[in-house]
């Protein structure tokens, strides 16, 4: 499972996981829903107590992600296939332009 902190303004309002299934599950953290409940990220996503559940990833994220000549440069300098849209935005969001960001979460490997 690949996940991500989702920072707004730089500041954490909730995670993005991409499950072992294949769905994507995003979730306001609790302080976020608690002190800034008029801070959304998404117009389709309003902030709530309960997860989002999708089947693709869902737009606003994909819309995070580099096109054209800039997406052919970060699928090639960090050998990540086109199709892999979770991974190009955990590799190329992290600065994204405006006011939301993805900061990836390292797995642990248990020995």
């Amino acid at each position: 499972m690949r996940q991500a902190i989702i920072k707004y303004n730089h500041v954490e309002c909730g995670m993005l996981k991409e499950l072992d299934n294949g769905e994507y599950e995003f979730t306001y953290s609790e302080m976020h829903v608690k002190n800034h409940s008029d801070l959304l990220i998404n117009f389709n996503m309003p902030v709530r107590k309960q997860p989002y559940v999708s089947k693709r990833l869902f737009p606003f994220f994909d819309g995070l992600i580099p096109e054209g000549w800039l997406l052919n440069i970060a699928s090639e300098s960090w050998k990540i296939n086109k199709a892999d849209r979770m991974g190009l935005l955990l590799a190329c969001c992290q600065n994204a332009i405006g006011a939301v960001s993805v900061h990836p979460i390292k797995e642990s490997i248990d020995a």
